[in-house]
């Protein structure tokens, strides 16, 4: 369903102030209505008033008992008396002389309910003169003409007022909030990534407020990207550090193990044969044996310093991933993480037992860098020849796949590249009530482990 299209901020402001305008219009309006009735009435009452009197005056020049050919003639010339229409009644109701129908904005009449809202109601005046009776029927549809007319001009004049002032301000705060627009284009380019945005000085002093709390914003967060990116430079130049130095230990320690010791143990077997064949001769057997001492001190030795080269084996894989998990917590205490490893008796070979930690590693920076979770829950478990490592979190979850994101070193591609190579699987997925399942399944020993 397409959004309905919203009014800017210029032309509703501008409404609203026009909306206004044509309130405070409509209250002098009613004001103006009010006096012009009591006008009209005013008018019409004074001008009966006045016709009344001349007529008493006129019956009195007639005589009391005037013909009414006579009487017919004295007001026949009058027409109508300012306001009211004229009537000469006989005695037995026959209307013997009506006026004429006024000439003045002749033929007009104003609407309905105008005149029942402006009109005043009067009752007819009535003189005797002999037999005769003089009818004055109070008449106020001109005056209504007129104010009718007041109204309609000034109802114009009105209208186009209106509509000026509402150019007149749109156009005034277009002008004053043109500055938005340049707040807005800045905003836009930052939301982008160009953190190098800036806004001008502006001469109003709220908008140039605005323009220095932005200008602010902008700096803190060039300089919170520019210690992020250093930051994560940092930390992919020390894994790959990491990754570059135990490589070389672990060629360093098969070295070790396939030259020296080989040749070691080689030596003590020669050493061994001659003491077990000159036990009549002492002169060799003696120094044979002490060849066969030096060859275990060095076949020790050389165990010793394989194991400080490659310190991850099965049976220190637990030891590893608690005291990773430990410092995990120390650095993230607002994050809640439930861990349980059960890796049971059968050692983990090292090339696997790297892999889990390394998994479990990325899985936890994966959860502070893009999860926003406040849950994690961490399984490690050994089952019928596997490892298996599952890591969920009740945050954001996959959007728009997995993908190795920059800075994250191994990254998930990266992850399920190492697991691949040594026959494990890698599944990630949404979990149910949100967030992010990772699912990776390890063999306890690589081929080349077990050849």
């Amino acid at each position: 369903m397409q959004k309905p299209r919203q009014f800017s901020l210029h032309t509703r402001i501008s409404v609203v102030l026009t909306v206004l305008a044509a309130t405070l219009l409509l209250v002098l309006s009613s004001l103006w209505l009010h006096g012009t009735r009591a006008s009209i009435r005013e008018e019409v009452e004074a001008a009966s008033r006045v016709a009344e009197q001349w007529l008493t005056a006129l019956s009195i020049e007639l005589g009391a008992q005037p013909q009414a050919e006579r009487v017919i003639g004295a007001v026949r010339p009058l027409g109508r008396i300012r306001a009211n229409a004229l009537e000469v009644v006989a005695a037995d109701n026959v209307v013997l002389y009506r006026s004429p129908a006024p000439t003045y904005k002749s033929g007009r009449v104003v609407p309905a309910w105008f005149s029942s809202l402006l009109g005043p109601i009067f009752q007819p005046r009535t003189l005797v003169v002999g037999e005769l009776r003089i009818v004055l029927y109070p008449d106020a549809s001109r005056a209504l003409i007129d104010a009718w007319d007041d109204l309609v001009e000034m109802a114009g004049w009105a209208l186009l007022l209106l509509v000026l002032m509402f150019v007149a301000i749109h156009r005034a705060l277009d002008r004053a909030l043109r500055p938005l627009d340049l707040v807005m284009r800045a905003l836009d380019r930052t939301g982008h990534g160009r953190f190098d945005t800036r806004l001008p000085d502006f001469a109003t002093p709220e908008l140039d407020r605005l323009s220095r709390a932005f200008n602010g914003m902008a700096d803190r967060l060039a300089a919170a990207v520019d210690d992020n990116v250093r930051l994560e430079t940092e930390r992919e130049v020390a894994q790959r550090l990491q990754g570059r130095l135990e490589e070389e230990r672990r060629e360093i320690s098969r070295e070790l193990h396939d030259e020296l010791a080989q040749g070691i143990t080689a030596v003590r077997a020669l050493a061994g044969a001659i003491v077990q064949r000159t036990t009549e001769q002492p002169a060799l057997q003696v120094p044979a044996q002490s060849i066969v001492a030096v060859t275990g001190e060095m076949q020790d030795g050389v165990r010793a310093i394989l194991h400080r080269l490659r310190p991850v084996a099965g049976a220190g894989l637990e030891v590893a991933l608690e005291r990773l998990l430990a410092g995990w917590r120390m650095q993230h205490p607002a994050i809640v993480l439930l861990a349980e490893i059960d890796l049971g008796d059968r050692p983990v070979g090292d090339d696997s037992a790297q892999a889990v930690i390394r998994i479990v590693q990325e899985g936890l920076t994966n959860v502070i860098r893009h999860a926003d979770a406040s849950r994690v829950d961490l399984r490690v478990s050994q089952v019928a020849g596997w490892v298996e490592v599952s890591l969920s979190d009740n945050g954001r979850g996959l959007r728009g796949g997995p993908s190795a994101h920059p800075g994250c070193g191994l990254g998930l591609a990266g992850m399920g590249e190492r697991i691949a190579a040594l026959g494990g699987q890698l599944v990630l997925d949404n979990s149910p009530g949100g967030g992010l399942h990772l699912r990776a399944r390890l063999p306890e020993r690589s081929t080349s482990e077990e050849s």
